[in-house]
């Protein structure tokens, strides 16, 4: 490992935005705080639930704990155009939480403006990071051509953030490593990874830096969830950084079995069409599973399924092939998969679309911000006979939040939509542990860490989980600024 310079001039031959590209915002970083102790810098995921991205480094080393893109209103997207702090040019290591885009979705962006680094991340997350981020390039270069096949951007001409093969190469960097396995990062640093439930391969990251012992949660995921495991209890921690997307609400307690099934049947009882838009990792296998369950009671007979996503359909077969990594065996996992038609090809996909007949459509994204779910709801968005199904968390400020708050007109491909059909949210439905949920979580810990930093939450949620933790557990609570630093005193400062 490479000790870095920490005021090394920037090198002006690689660009940090494509050209022709300015970028929309600047993340506002503070100064680093004074001393030569470690520091934790929150560059992402900090007064937001998105672009997760936490810099912790001390004289020698620097590693970033996940690396993702921001989602949501046009200010916050913008961060992922701008210039990354002058810090995570130096990072040497990232270590990976999962491999949903909101964690990883930034790291062919840095691979391509010339970062060398290694990535560390759970087998399975590795692996379904294989299909995320090069779709994600191609869908971003799609966009691009359409966009300047309609004229509707404010871009001449529109260019994707990265390319399909700018993803393959940062694929170049990734290595794979058990749960529960010490990992040397550097000199004196190691990580384990630990089961958080979420999706496969998710993991809270355990790591010992010089003997101060650091903990992120990571996203964690439902207890007795149908699919995952339980998150594994937390290991003792000196500093804590602890996710809070549902910091401030409970999920229904209904079955959300009987709840997918009570508003499908609903929906096609009017001779109506129910889109789901899902996140094709996690969400989507969760949802075949449950349709498989209510075939198998006699309920939605003759009501035709489509999994109208490539990526999705890749990422169900991953998931059969890690039979140990869920609670599913082989045999449910082919019959959860035998429940929907696939949908590949893209003609067969504009097919659905002009199709009236009842039907359920799974597709990504499960924000409704791109994919083939965008044409579905153009499409299938303005008759109150159909539903539009969420079936996790929205993030402020994306397409699916707006329509969720009762959005009547939602704006895709340049054009306003008019919003007639029926929208819900079956929060049950979510991968993410909810308030009590992560109450539960923290409660396991051996005792109270030195300091707790909330993260990756709305600023609401983020206030209300730290003020529930201080009340309840009586821990030393922060909800840090999205650019900010928080000092973390090493073993031998505190010894």
């Amino acid at each position: 490992m490479h000790k870095h310079k920490k005021h090394r001039a920037k090198d002006k031959s690689r660009g940090h935005f494509l050209p022709g590209i300015e970028p929309q915002a600047r993340l506002d970083v503070e100064p680093r705080p004074s001393g030569h102790g470690l520091a934790i810098g929150f560059f992402g995921a900090s007064g937001t639930v998105t672009g997760s991205r936490y810099l912790l480094e001390d004289d020698s080393t620097r590693i970033l704990v996940d690396c993702g893109l921001f989602q949501g209103g046009r200010e916050l997207r913008g961060l992922n155009w701008a210039p990354p702090p002058p810090e995570v040019d130096d990072v040497e290591t990232i270590l990976l939480t999962h491999a949903h885009l909101d964690h990883s979705g930034a790291i062919p962006r840095l691979v391509r403006n010339g970062w060398k680094g290694r990535v560390i991340a759970t087998r399975a997350t590795a692996e379904l990071c294989e299909l995320l981020l090069p779709d994600s390039g191609h869908l971003q270069e799609k966009d691009a051509q359409f966009a300047n096949r309609r004229g509707y951007s404010r871009h001449r001409p529109a260019l994707p953030l990265y390319t399909q093969n700018d993803a393959l190469n940062a694929l170049e960097h990734f290595e794979g490593v058990a749960f529960d396995a010490a990992v040397e990062v550097a000199p004196g640093i190691s990580a384990r990874f630990r089961r958080a439930g979420h999706i496969l391969g998710a993991a809270s990251i355990e790591i010992d830096w010089k003997g101060t012992r650091i903990l992120f949660s990571g996203d964690l995921g439902r207890y007795d969830d149908a699919v995952m495991f339980d998150p594994t209890p937390p290991p003792e921690a000196d500093y804590l950084i602890v996710e809070s997307t549902y910091g401030d609400r409970e999920h229904d307690a209904l079955s959300p079995e009987l709840a997918l099934g009570d508003s499908i049947e609903r929906c096609v009882a009017r001779g109506g069409t129910v889109v789901i838009p899902a996140f094709a990792v996690g969400r989507a296998q969760s949802l075949l599973y449950y349709l498989s369950l209510l075939k198998q009671a006699g309920r939605l007979q003759g009501v035709p399924v489509y999994l109208d996503s490539p990526m999705a359909i890749d990422a169900s077969e991953i998931m059969c092939a890690h039979s140990g990594g869920h609670r599913l065996s082989r045999e449910q996992c082919k019959t959860a998969c035998a429940v929907a038609h696939y949908v590949r090809e893209s003609e067969e996909s504009k097919a659905l679309t002009a199709d009236r007949n009842p039907k359920v459509i799974i597709s990504a994204s499960g924000m409704a911000t791109g994919g083939r779910v965008v044409h579905h709801l153009a499409q299938f968005a303005p008759d109150p006979k159909n539903l539009i199904l969420f079936a996790g968390f929205q993030a402020a400020g994306t397409r699916g939040a707006a329509l969720v708050a009762g959005a009547t007109t939602i704006r895709i491909f340049g054009e306003e939509v008019p919003v007639l059909a029926e929208v819900t949210n079956l929060s049950m439905l979510s991968a993410h542990a909810d308030c009590n949920e992560i109450m539960r979580w923290l409660s396991g810990m051996p005792q109270a860490p030195r300091r707790t930093f909330v993260t990756h939450g709305e600023a609401s949620a983020s206030a209300t989980m730290a003020e529930r933790i201080a009340r309840e557990l009586g821990w030393h609570c922060e909800t840090p600024r999205l650019g900010s630093w928080g000092d973390i005193a090493l073993a031998t400062d505190h010894a």
